[in-house]
């Protein structure tokens, strides 16, 4: 593949730092993942943003999560029709093989993904209801979420919607029928957590008060 080129340089000397160090001082500990294998408490399913550091924000090590991550932080509803389903097979595998106790939706503020479906939304974005956008017709499943918010002011309806990505996640995620029989087994939980990036404050679903409250 003539395409494909070498890594860069700034890149090559993070990694020999890493390896000279970090991996070094902690040898033991990658060769007993590599000989065991993973075994992670949770599932973590976050945005691709690259402000969105999941590991640091829990101050987790190597092993401890399973992570994947997408626009926006979200889950379609399950739909076995045989196509291609990323965040699907990531919850499926997390849920029935790696037997994970935890599953959590991280949502978080700026989210360029969830700007983008309030602005297509509102049809200010032509570009992403086109049929050819893959983004666009991802940010569709926020639909119900921005429905649910429509009518809120401006300065508002975006932080509401950031929560809301996270809220139709876990809706979605109780309509897998293997996520349903672990929760009835009490086998998992699920969370839903919001990250002010700038504040560095962490935010938890409460079905109680139906609001996401301080952690």
């Amino acid at each position: 593949m003539e395409f494909v080129r070498p890594l860069p340089d700034y890149l090559v000397r993070r990694y020999q730092g890493w390896k000279a160090t970090s991996y070094t001082e902690n040898r033991a500990w990658y060769r007993r993942l590599a000989d065991e294998g993973q075994r992670p408490r949770a599932m973590v399913i976050s945005c691709c943003d690259s402000r969105v550091h999941v590991t640091s924000i829990f101050g987790a090590d190597s092993g401890e999560f399973f992570i994947h991550r997408n626009i926006a932080n979200l889950v379609p509803p399950y739909n076995p029709d045989g196509d291609h389903h990323g965040t699907s097979a990531a919850v499926e595998y997390a849920v029935t093989t790696l037997k994970v106790a935890h599953v959590i939706v991280l949502g978080h503020s700026q989210c360029g993904g969830v700007a983008g479906c309030e602005a297509m939304c509102m049809g200010h974005a032509p570009e992403l209801e086109d049929k050819t956008s893959f983004v666009g017709t991802w940010l569709n499943l926020l639909r119900p979420g921005f429905e649910r918010v429509r009518e809120l002011p401006d300065e508002d309806r975006t932080t509401a919607l950031e929560k809301e990505a996270v809220l139709v996640s876990l809706e979605n995620l109780a309509t897998f029928p293997f996520v349903k029989k672990a929760l009835d087994d009490d086998m998992l939980t699920l969370h839903g957590l919001w990250n002010n990036i700038g504040d560095g404050t962490l935010d938890a679903y409460d079905p109680a008060s139906k609001k996401f409250v301080a952690v």
